[in-house]
């Protein structure tokens, strides 16, 4: 079967999965730890109520059969000790079926967490994840040749994660027409680095060749990755560079590393593998060729819904347009901030809050507070809590579902709230009242820095949330 496989992409499928199994790995080992707080039983948005209102069919998920925290601990940490068992190789070790198996069952269970994961669970890599985890499954393993049809379709979701994302900037910001918006966007995006301050001081000629650049990287070149080798190779490898650059200057959770390893899915590498395996020139037995066959069809069938999308002039970013997140539109930033806003969360101790009073700031991870912290790099973890903290910012309507709650869980003092946070300036005692300041925040400039040591500057906006004690704060819905 010649026209079914492709023996020198045999090191690139090798490559291509033991990678997605450590992005995986990630994604499993993050929910384990951040779920109890986030939407486990007692947590701000829990399972059980969403459940209750979501049916099966619009949000398949094994927590939908029966929910409890230990189910989901047991289901996170046994995905994770699959991602590290294909990390390692294991899909290649048992026979093709199996492999295919361990795959399936490892897209099952993250997407089981992703669709009672509610507003944590709604960034467009998890999407991402679960689309290129489903043809993962379908890819085979050692003893069967890399199919055809399964590389064009991971090209297929390289060019709609790159030329969406293009699109979307093309049509939306005019800065990044002008290509002015990284005048403002290492400044202003969700969780930067500790990079992003000398990213946002670089020249600003340097700035509009990073837009210029960013514009021929996803409208021009993923084209690209649909002609012959080795231009298709050239062109993968541009998209590598680019998403390394955007790893240095940011915290994107695993968007850039996943599309990296998208990205190496479209390289050939006979030059280093050298011969292919003999098992590799084998197209599989016949249910494997059928099965590819028609998993490619259902694709191109659902691909009609990301298409018209991109096509459409109001094309919108990160939608999944089944319940199980099979083909998938994406983009980010069609419009970039020109100032950052925090919102800051202090508690106190005293029984009668005053505006002068003993206010202790609570200290996140990795979004901005202290303004004498460097931002650390986090990615390919994702802080969810600190993600929706930026959005809290932008706009109260993000956080009205869960801000209360969190709030609450601050003034009884949970520990798996706390687990969440960098810094609990209350370690013996939950604070009395809890409130919450919008501060602007920007970069210090090179003299600014010199002489106070800061990294960010601040200053007061209003106040989000005024002090609040526990008999105060929203109703728990977690009962």
């Amino acid at each position: 079967m010649d026209w079914f496989t492709a023996p020198g992409y045999w090191l690139g499928r090798l490559v291509f999965q033991r990678a997605l199994a450590g992005v995986y790995l990630v994604a499993f080992v993050g929910a384990a730890l951040q779920f109890r707080a986030l939407i486990g039983a007692r947590g701000m948005l829990p399972v059980p109520r969403h459940v209750r209102y979501v049916p099966f069919r619009r949000a398949p998920s094994l927590f939908q059969l029966h929910y409890s925290d230990r189910f989901f601990a047991v289901c996170a940490w046994t995905g994770a000790a699959l991602a590290a068992a294909l990390t390692a190789g294991a899909g290649d070790a048992v026979p093709l079926g199996a492999a295919m198996g361990l795959w399936a069952l490892l897209w099952l269970l993250y997407l089981s967490i992703v669709n009672v994961g509610q507003t944590w669970y709604s960034f467009g890599w998890e999407s991402l994840l679960l689309e290129a985890g489903f043809l993962a499954v379908f890819l085979g393993n050692a003893r069967a040749g890399p199919p055809v049809l399964v590389l064009w379709l991971l090209r297929w979701v390289l060019f709609r994660v790159e030329f969406g994302a293009g699109l979307i900037k093309m049509r939306g910001d005019p800065c990044w027409r002008r290509l002015t918006c990284l005048y403002f966007h290492h400044e202003t995006q969700p969780m930067p680095g500790p990079l992003s301050w000398f990213f946002h001081h670089l020249p600003k000629r340097v700035h509009r060749m990073e837009c210029a650049a960013n514009h021929v990287t996803q409208l021009v070149v993923p084209v690209l990755l649909f002609t012959p080798q080795p231009v298709a190779s050239y062109a993968a490898g541009v998209i590598v560079a680019t998403q390394l650059w955007l790893v240095l200057s940011g915290n994107f959770a695993w968007l850039n590393w996943l599309t990296i390893v998208l990205a190496l899915s479209a390289v050939d590498f006979t030059g280093l593998a050298g011969a292919p395996p003999a098992a590799a020139a084998r197209g599989g037995p016949l249910w494997y060729v059928v099965l590819v066959c028609a998993v490619t069809v259902l694709v191109l069938v659902l691909s009609r819904h990301p298409v018209r999308n991109m096509l459409s002039r109001r094309q919108v970013m990160n939608r999944s347009f089944d319940p199980l997140h099979l083909v998938n539109s994406y983009g980010a930033f069609g419009s970039v901030g020109r100032t950052r806003e925090e919102v800051v969360v202090e508690g106190t101790a005293d029984r009668v809050p005053r505006p002068d009073g003993d206010w202790r700031e609570y200290g996140f991870k990795g979004k901005p507070g202290d303004v004498g912290r460097l931002p650390r790099q986090f990615a390919p973890r994702h802080l969810r809590l600190d993600w929706m903290m930026w959005f809290a910012a932008l706009s109260p309507g993000y956080a009205r579902d869960w801000f209360g709650p969190f709030v609450e869980r601050l003034l009884a003092g949970d520990r798996d709230t706390l687990r969440l946070l960098g810094h609990n300036p209350f370690p013996d005692a939950p604070p009395v009242y809890v409130r919450a300041l919008l501060y602007r925040y920007r970069f210090t400039t090179r003299r600014e820095r010199r002489e106070t040591g800061a990294w960010w500057h601040r200053t007061p906006v209003r106040e989000y949330l005024p002090p609040t004690r526990l008999a105060d704060a929203p109703a728990s819905e977690a009962e």
